[in-house]
Parts: structure tokens; sequence; C-alpha cells
């Protein structure tokens, strides 16, 4: 069928059959046609709040259907859904804000953005019309943010426009799929899988916090198709008793997609066993999108520590530090293009990383072999140069990962007399373990010098449900402490 505006595909799909379900969240399940009209009456609250066709909106709330709600608002009007986090520090809210030039906020108090509308949770649309839309253009899909760990924030405004065929799919999406959110819509992948799959007529399960038990149940009670799942969630589940993972059935799943962070080995190795090669993929890319590589468990399985081959499209080369191109096999720094189509993104408030001939970096370090599969290292902006060595906090965490009392962990560089600077690891743990046990954890699987000089437990978790870090700021929060110390 011919392609539509993405702001009428909720009518579309209500047409097909109005009492499917759309939406579910802890709040209960919304069928196609009320999400149908529950979303022109907030597109005419916004419209009377002042938006118009290439506004941007940001969306600042928590993982309910009335975020995927405002989504599908916004774009009805023609519009920009510009995602971030409900718990935003307030000055980074009013610096993505500024850069997006917003025409309205959502989620907010008042007061947090002088001179701004906001509009607070839950608004009451009652005094409008659900009647059917006149749905606007909308030229770029999306604007999440980048950046904030490390500086002023950054909008990565993608180029992708709001028009799609909603029976033929969109990527690794199918329509009219069940499929599971368990990670923050404030994050890319999942707000961007989420968002396309819910144009695409799917029944939205939302989960407001990933539950390692509970994604099982629901997998098996609702017979997911599709679930986006970070290395945290895997390993969590990976974590649970075999007794209790074995209650579930989850034959139904078509396609466990995994990404954000690195994937360690042996969870790829544990979920390709567990539910199927053809079953479990890992995908690897910014998301500016530039280049993507993608890998089933097969290659898993064959190209063991690659994070997949890069799809047509793109090209990429590794660059060493003296800037010249590196052969295959050398570490380096990944520079990408695009080879067919147009741009993909545009940033707000930064200017990418560049070579010329249009070859751009997003900061990550590896190498790739002769058949185009991809092998990470690291983040540039990550590695630890430690007495002349690089070291690489990925593959340390990775390694820490598999120790079976380790939540969670994060390796930062903290400044040291001899070394220049020396591998720090902080350890979440789920049972107490000591520094030594540790040691000789990571002595079987690292040679000497990328074991960590120093070793910190603590009690909270690390990374999020996405498996995003703030490194920057707990390396911070350190050299700060040693500084105090220092001075006394």
């Amino acid at each position: 069928m011919p392609t539509m505006r993405i702001g009428d595909t909720p009518a579309y799909f209500a047409g097909l059959n109005p009492d499917a379900p759309a939406l579910t969240d802890a709040n209960g399940t919304i069928t196609r046609a009320e999400f149908d009209r529950r979303t022109n009456r907030l597109a005419r609250a916004y419209q009377a709040l002042g938006v118009v066709e290439g506004d941007y909106v940001t969306i600042g709330l928590p993982n309910t259907s009335e975020f995927m709600e405002a989504t599908m608002a916004t774009w009805k009007l023609g519009a920009t859904p510009q995602p971030v986090s409900h718990k935003l520090p307030a000055r980074e809210l009013q610096q993505i804000v500024e850069i997006a030039n917003s025409r309205i906020a959502l989620g907010f108090a008042e007061n947090i953005l002088p001179g701004r509308k906001t509009v607070p949770a839950n608004l009451d649309t009652s005094a409008y019309s659900d009647a059917p839309f006149d749905v606007g253009f909308v030229k770029y899909l999306k604007a999440p943010t980048s950046g904030g760990s490390t500086g002023r924030p950054k909008l990565i405004v993608s180029t992708a426009i709001g028009e799609l065929d909603p029976a033929a799919g969109w990527r690794m999406l199918e329509s009219e799929e069940t499929h599971l959110v368990a990670a923050p819509f404030y994050h890319n992948a999942p707000f961007y899988f989420a968002s396309m799959a819910m144009a695409l007529g799917s029944h939205l399960l939302i989960e407001p916090k990933f539950d390692a038990e509970r994604t099982l149940a629901l997998i098996d009670k609702h017979k997911v198709k599709f679930a986006w799942l970070v290395p945290t969630m895997l390993q969590r589940i990976l974590r649970l008793d075999e007794d209790v993972r074995k209650r579930y059935d989850l034959s139904s799943l078509r396609m466990v997609l995994c990404g954000g962070a690195p994937l360690a080995q042996w969870i790829k190795d544990a979920w390709t066993d567990w539910i199927g090669p053809d079953h479990m993929w890992e995908l690897y890319g910014g998301t500016e999108a530039t280049g993507t590589t993608l890998m089933n468990g097969h290659e898993a399985k064959e190209r063991r520590g690659s994070v997949g081959k890069l799809q047509p499209g793109a090209e990429m080369k590794v660059v060493g530090e003296d800037g010249r191109d590196l052969p295959l096999g050398e570490t380096g720094e990944i520079y990408m293009r695009r080879t067919e189509g147009d741009p993909t993104y545009f940033y707000l408030g930064a200017v990418p990383k560049t070579l010329p001939g249009g070859w751009e970096s997003i900061g990550d370090v590896g190498y790739i072999d002769a058949d185009n599969y991809i092998y990470l290292a690291d983040r540039l902006t990550d590695m630890i140069v430690s007495g002349g060595a690089n070291i690489y906090p990925a593959e340390i965490e990775n390694a820490l990962q598999e120790h079976p009392h380790v939540q969670t962990s994060v390796i930062v560089g903290l400044p040291h007399p001899d070394l220049g600077h020396a591998a720090h690891a902080i350890i979440h743990a789920t049972q107490s373990v000591t520094q030594d046990e540790l040691i000789a954890h990571l002595a079987e699987r690292l040679v000497r010098y990328k074991i960590p000089r120093t070793f910190e437990f603590v009690n909270e978790p690390l990374r999020d449900d996405s498996g995003k870090v703030r490194r920057t700021q707990l390396r911070a929060e350190r050299v700060a402490k040693m500084e105090t110390s220092a001075a006394r």
C-alpha cells in the first residue's frame, strides 16, 4: 500500500480493528480507537498552546502510555518530539529547551522553565474534540539528546521524515506485533523502536521500570514478539535462579534486539543458547545512525567479540592517532560516512567530529576485519592511558560482569603519581565479594596491567535501565575527593 503520514496511522489501524490493544502500562490498556481519539484531543490541546508544524516539543514524562500519546499527538501536528528524562536537573533541562527552542515542555512544573510554556503530566483534554484530525507533515522524526554527562547537551535531530507504509514494517520491526518496552523512553533506541512500533499498529507493553522476572512473565503472558533489551537487562535475567527462568515460555519471541552498551560474549552465548540463534540479535550504531551493524546468534558464535557487520548504505575506516588510515585488524578511532541517501541527522548545539571526505566519528575505538565485521574496544573519551599502555574500561567491565556476585561495574581512570592514570573499579555487588576475589577472577581473564589498581564497593546501581552510565561524573566525584584529601 502507499505510504501515509505517521500521524494518520492511529486512525488507519483503528479502522482495521478498533478494539485491539494499542498501549498497556501499569494503569491498564488503551484500545486502538481510544488511542486515536485521545491523541486527537491532545493534538488540539497542544495546538491551543501554540504548537505548529515544524516545532520541537520536549517530552519529559515517565515510562507510561502518556509518553507515547504525547509523541503521537506531536506527530499529528507535524512537530518533532524531543524526549528527555522527567528527572532531568533543572539546569540541564533549561539548556536542552534553549537549544531546541521548544514550543512547549511536557511533564514539568510551571516555574522550572522561566519564559517557556510547560504542561504538567496527566493534562486534562476533555474540553477538546476527539474528531478526526487533519495531520501535519513531520520533517524531522525525533530529536533526542546526548552529551549531558560530559558538558553542554546537544540535540541529534533525525532527518527521517514522518511517512511510512504501515503494512510493510520498518527495519527490524513488523506490523501489528506485541512489543515490550522495558527501557526508558528518554534514550534513543527504546524511544525510536517503541514509537515506530506504535505507528505500525503494534501493541506496546510499557514498563515503568525494568524488573527481570516480570519481563519474563510479560513475554510469556502476552506472547511478545519483539523486545529491545540492553546488556544490563540481559545479565539481570540470567542472574535469576534457573528454576525461575524455566517457569516462563519465551517461544513467542521473534527477536530480542540488544544494544546501547557493550555486550559481553558470555551474555550473547547464554541468550543465543536459550532462545535460539535466529532470535538473538545485536545492534551497534550511534543515535546519529550514519552507519549501523547487526549480527544474529549464528554470527555471534562465529565472530566472537564482534558487534556485527556494517549494513549497506555506509562505509567505515579506522584512523590512527597520527591521522593516517590503519590497515584491517589494527585498532584506532572508527569513522563512518554515508554511501547511500542523504545525511541521517544534524546537530543542534554542537558540530560533528569530521575528516575530509565526509567521514564522521562518534568517538568509538576498535578495528575491522576483512569481512567488514567490527570489533569495538571502547569510547575514545573513556580510554585510560596508564604507564603508556591503553586500557579500555569496557574490556574490564565485561570481565567483571562474569563474576556471579557483580551486578554492575564501572571503570574510571584516576590520577596516579607514577603511571599518570590508573584504573579504578567501582563495584555494585549482589552479595559480599572481596577485592582479592575479584583480582583473582580478573587474573584468569586479563593481562596484569589491565587489572584495576584500586577497588571501591557501592550499594546503589551504577547504570540505569538502559545500561547507560555517567562515567565522567563518577570520575569527577572521586578526583575531587582525592584532591580534598591531599589538601588536608
